[in-house]
């Protein structure tokens, strides 16, 4: 039987610099920035002394309208036409001496194909800083020109460094940018009909002038395999560039040294998801860490991706090491062609948390490796229930209406100084249970900042009043945590 080292005693005797808690952490922003359709911090990089935030909006109303999701009823007030709540996605700015918020853009409106006003964004999915500007990646709604590229100097003034989806490609979403040797390397991360983590060009690209716009493709479509749907995530490791894949198989871990006629060279790391099989489907997050390489798992639609069946199961972290060997550190205990596997930290898949669909984001800060959660409890009472075996529903129709969010909701966020021994930060959502996701993690010198995923606003269902009621706890959150927490006042 595995038992947990007992970190908080490890951490004394060798005098490491203390980790956060959740006492050490503090709301900055809730309620989606006082507008409850911002749902998600779905981006966020530290520039010029402020904090920036990319949001996502009306995520709900949008699954409703093109994903087979099952609940009835549905979380929250949604209009027939998704884009009557203003789905124009925002940036936002804040100024951590002032304690003050502003909102920094506001994506336009512009004529779709389909000849209707539509948003050029929903979504502002992930921030780079480089060579002295801030660049953001958008996601397009599929009657939009594609995903662009923006840039700006000052935080203020913004405008896009390239045609839309990549030289036109037919793709909806950009998720995941990152510098490297001088360089700067994306990839298509979502297209049309309903598809926000396939994309149709599952290739790497390359760009030495990003401000001009101009990018090369430096892989193969899917390295040769098209059952990798997507590169989901990218990160400089030592001296190679490491992408994760989107694969029904398992996710897949590639990666370069970028030498050499184009396309480069890659070597496959992992494959069928270290083993595990298509309940490691997307390779979610990956971050170095002392020496080593994490890879924090997951399956799309949050644990359960009901479009090819796979799950529900809960998310494994990984670690790849210097030379080419990798360790399970919290996951299913497995025999493996490289050997027996099982969870160095003592922890199973989610941290004993079955909910725990992904291990989204992963940050380093003050030594410390943090890593966070998407728990889809919160869903639950909202479910469809007819295809459920008739006792799991005896079970949940007994519960008290606010059972689920009280005792069982909320995201969770852990931290290790070794990669092994693990602590709890926070399992309930940093006190609010609607937080069903951390999906930013930034370090700066003010502290560590998380940013959260919060779809169940602005109105959500009573079912004790049979109505859609205003939700003050809906709405995307940012906390900031240091050891020193100031007294300002939280800003909605």
């Amino acid at each position: 039987m595995l038992t947990r080292p007992e970190p908080r005693q490890t951490v004394q005797r060798l005098g490491v610099t203390p980790g956060l808690g959740q006492q050490d952490f503090r709301c900055v922003a809730k309620g989606g920035f006082g507008d409850g359709v911002n749902a998600y911090a779905h981006s966020m990089a530290w520039f010029k002394n402020h904090l920036y935030v990319g949001t996502t909006r009306g995520n709900f109303a949008l699954m409703r309208r093109r994903l087979p999701i099952g609940m009835d009823p549905w979380p929250v007030e949604c209009p027939k036409n998704p884009f009557d709540l203003g789905l124009n996605s925002e940036i936002w700015r804040y100024d951590v001496v002032s304690d003050d918020w502003q909102c920094v853009r506001k994506a336009p409106t512009v004529t779709g194909s389909h000849g209707r006003k539509i948003p050029s964004s929903f979504g502002h999915r992930s921030m780079l800083v480089h060579e002295d500007a801030l660049y953001c990646t958008t996601w397009s709604p599929a009657a939009g020109k594609g995903p662009e590229i923006l840039r700006s100097e000052n935080g203020l003034d913004w405008h896009s460094t390239c045609e839309p989806g990549l030289h036109g490609l037919p793709v909806t979403a950009i998720r995941t940018m990152v510098a490297f040797k001088g360089k700067v390397y994306t990839t298509p991360s979502g297209s049309r009909g309903g598809n926000p983590n396939v994309a149709s060009h599952s290739i790497v690209y390359e760009s030495d002038d990003i401000a001009g716009g101009e990018w090369v493709a430096t892989s193969e479509f899917g390295f040769g395999d098209a059952e990798n749907k997507t590169v989901f995530e990218m990160v400089g490791f030592g001296e190679h560039l490491y992408v994760g894949t989107f694969n029904l198989a398992g996710y897949e871990i590639w990666r370069s040294d970028l030498t050499g006629p184009k396309p480069y060279k890659w070597e496959k790391v992992i494959t069928q998801g270290a083993w595990r099989g298509p309940e490691n489907q997307i390779a979610c997050s990956l971050i170095p860490f002392k020496g080593a390489l994490y890879v924090g798992g997951g399956i799309q639609g949050g644990g359960v991706d009901t479009q090819n069946k796979v799950g529900p199961a809960a998310s494994e972290l990984i670690r790849i090491n210097q030379d080419g060997t990798w360790d399970l550190i919290v996951g299913k205990a497995r025999q493996t062609p490289d050997g027996w596997k099982e969870p160095l930290s003592g922890w199973t898949e989610g941290f004993d948390n079955w909910f725990a669909g992904y291990f989204w984001r992963m940050g380093v800060h003050d030594g410390w490796l943090y890593v966070s959660t998407y728990d889809w409890s919160g869903t639950l009472p909202f479910a469809r229930r007819d295809p459920w075996p008739q006792m799991a529903c005896d079970m949940l129709n007994r519960l008290p209406e606010n059972f689920i969010p009280d005792y069982c909701g909320g995201c969770g966020v852990y931290r290790s100084f070794d990669g092994e021994n693990w602590m709890e930060v926070t399992s309930d959502g940093l006190g609010n249970p609607y937080n069903i996701g951390i999906r930013n993690i930034v370090s700066t010198p003010h502290g560590l900042f998380l940013g959260t995923a919060n779809p169940f606003g602005p109105r959500l269902w009573s079912f004790q009043d049979e109505a859609y009621l205003p939700h003050p706890n809906g709405g995307c959150e940012v906390h900031l945590g240091n050891l020193t927490p100031s007294t300002s006042s939280v800003r909605s």
